[in-house]
């Protein structure tokens, strides 16, 4: 992977101030300085003791990254919304788990994205994932294609920066136009469901009602955290299970799946420093249930 900047702060400094500021970690730096990779100053490879002049254009050239062996490649079709040499992001569909586990290891999402990768000749073929939904939850997945790039985005993830969208469906009539949705979530004991517990992590889901009858409520969702079947809980707590979600109490007479879809992901681009936005369609078992209710 190359990653190359300008040196736009108006004036020249030390090559490791120039790259420390754009993220490169200690811990890179020294491997660079024991003949990991390499730095290139205007297309010329240069040592790490040498300043970087005004306007200079600083490249950073880090080795391949192969496949990781633990995960067999699938070659099942993936619907790819955007790709850099940075980035992938993939509408996933309800029903593929995000990640492999105890009960399928061969055939999840990222499973498909190692596959992909292979079948392009990917430079890097160790794909790693930001953002997991559900295995029921459809839509916006991503990855980084590179642990530098992974580990640019981390703050964004750990301080909930990335703006994330969500569409669904709920059980009954939401009286508010536009709400938030507060309480702790924890795990509740010898189960797999979780619950709004004083003692949980802090979660905050803000939401927008679009339409609405006496049976059931269209609402978009936007998390402020990031806890684990947040809208889920959220909903369900309140009054109003998701449709097609059996764990917690939706009736699966309109959908076989709790009608949650990741419609929408933005977020800052470290690279570009540009806001990258991406959508995706409804998928047709919500668009019908959508279309015959409203």
């Amino acid at each position: 992977m190359e990653i190359t900047w300008q040196n736009k702060d108006g004036k020249e400094q030390s090559l490791k101030r120039f790259l420390r500021k754009r993220g490169v970690s200690q811990r890179l730096y020294r491997k660079l300085q024991n003949g990991f990779g390499a730095v290139k100053l205007d297309g010329q490879k240069v040592q790490l003791a040498t300043t970087v002049p005004k306007n200079a254009t600083v490249t950073l050239c880090l080795p391949a990254e192969g496949p990781d062996e633990t995960v067999e490649p699938s070659f099942a079709p993936i619907d790819v919304i955007y790709e850099d040499k940075y980035w992938l992001v993939v509408n996933k569909e309800a029903g593929l788990t995000s990640v492999p586990g105890p009960s399928n290891r061969t055939d999840t999402l990222v499973n498909r994205v190692k596959g992909y990768l292979q079948q392009k000749n990917a430079f890097d073929q160790a794909p790693r994932i930001i953002t997991r939904l559900d295995r029921y939850t459809s839509g916006l997945v991503l990855f980084a294609k590179h642990s530098f790039a992974q580990a640019q985005i981390a703050t964004q993830v750990s301080s909930h920066l990335m703006d994330k969208r969500y569409l669904a469906l709920v059980t009954g009539e939401i009286k508010e136009k536009h709400g938030f949705i507060e309480g702790p979530i924890a795990r509740k004991e010898n189960d797999v469901k979780y619950l709004i517990d004083p003692a949980g992590k802090p979660a905050k889901s803000e939401y927008w009602c679009e339409a609405k009858n006496a049976e059931l409520s269209l609402v978009r969702v936007k998390l402020h955290t990031g806890r684990t079947h947040q809208i889920r809980v959220h909903f369900s707590e309140n009054g109003h299970p998701l449709l097609g979600d059996k764990l917690y109490g939706g009736s699966r007479s309109l959908i076989a799946r709790q009608a949650l879809h990741a419609y929408r992901l933005s977020f800052d681009d470290p690279f570009s420093q540009k806001k990258l936005s991406f959508t995706a369609p409804v998928p047709a078992d919500m668009e019908k249930v959508i279309t015959q209710a409203f």
